[in-house]
């Protein structure tokens, strides 16, 4: 008769063995078959407590790690009371990616960057002293940041749980925002989040939904569809009649973490929403970028998408 594995023993097994963890495995077997993800793998398939939403006192939800991004963009809770989260795992890769790729292996997913990728380069993030994509071809890199790796952040559900101030839940550790998951970047040279390589993300703790609460999301993509965005965003919006009460804008693709921008926040809350206000609010992105010589074109890109979402959330109530 089996048993399931402890959490302990998972990171146990990572400490004796070496290697990485690994949940769906949609990515560790892309860059196994690539050779710069040699294992041994650690599974954290095993793991039912890591799967499944549950509610929390107050009205928050907690999802674990294992829960996949189609069942994210299924679960009717999600969809109704924290909708930005379901809209993005529901748009993210392709049906097959999300009948497989988890919650945790998004937010913990390594970036796309082909210098990384590619076994003949050595980089910052598999332990070399340099960033080649810096020098080379970084048409789809970081518009925002002077960190020494170009490689935008990956995750979209990321970007997401920034607007919600969602907390990460970590075994044997006291639990952190999603956010603290990241940092500002600057630490990220090695790798595309901070936990250590045995620390097991065990869920996602989301707060109680706002009265009045509507959300949008773009993606901003060279294709129609299974590609990965240039530019992405989120926006939440809680509205009392026209005027906004509450604003929680994130963007992805831009920078070596998903970007909170409390700038566009702030020119928001307490004023009555019209197009000249939402367009004022995003063109307070422009401050932030720093382009490298082949990402000027995400500049603009970052503006709009970030306008999308506002007029999107914004609706009906939208005037002038």
């Amino acid at each position: 008769m089996s048993t399931e594995p402890t959490l302990t023993d998972l990171s146990a097994a990572v400490l004796a063995r070496g290697g990485e963890l690994r949940a769906g495995g949609t990515d560790t077997t892309a860059r196994y078959r690539a050779g710069i993800a040699p294992g041994p793998f650690t599974d954290l398939d095993g793991a039912g407590s890591l799967r499944g939403c549950t509610p929390l006192p107050g009205g928050g939800l907690r999802i674990g790690a294992l829960t996949t991004l189609a069942e994210l963009a299924a679960d009717p809770r999600v969809r109704s009371g924290w909708p930005a989260l379901a809209v993005s795992a529901g748009t993210a890769a392709t049906p097959q990616i999300r009948s497989a790729g988890t919650l945790g292996g998004n937010l913990l997913q390594r970036n796309r960057c082909w210098y990384y990728r590619n076994p003949h380069f050595s980089c910052l993030q598999k332990g070399g002293s340099g960033c080649p994509a810096r020098e080379g071809d970084h048409h789809f890199g970081v518009v925002s940041g002077d960190g020494p790796c170009v490689a935008p952040h990956p995750s979209t559900l990321a970007m997401a749980l920034l607007t919600y101030d969602a907390g990460a839940e970590i075994h044997g550790e006291s639990p952190r925002t999603v956010a603290d998951l990241y940092g500002d970047g600057d630490r990220l040279h090695r790798a595309d989040h901070l936990l250590a390589p045995d620390r097991v993300l065990t869920a996602v703790l989301l707060p109680p939904t706002l009265p009045g609460e509507r959300a949008a999301c773009h993606r901003a993509t060279s294709r129609a569809h299974g590609e990965w965005p240039l530019v992405e965003a989120t926006a939440r919006l809680a509205l009392d009649g026209a005027t906004v009460t509450h604003a929680a804008v994130a963007a992805g693709g831009v920078a070596r973490v998903p970007l909170r921008l409390p700038e566009v926040e702030t020119v928001l809350i307490g004023r009555e929403v019209t197009h000249e206000l939402l367009a004022a609010a995003a063109a307070t992105v422009l401050a932030r970028c720093r382009p490298l010589p082949q990402t000027g074109y995400k500049t603009t890109l970052f503006r709009d998408t970030v306008l999308e979402v506002l007029e999107r959330a914004a609706g009906a109530a939208l005037t002038g």
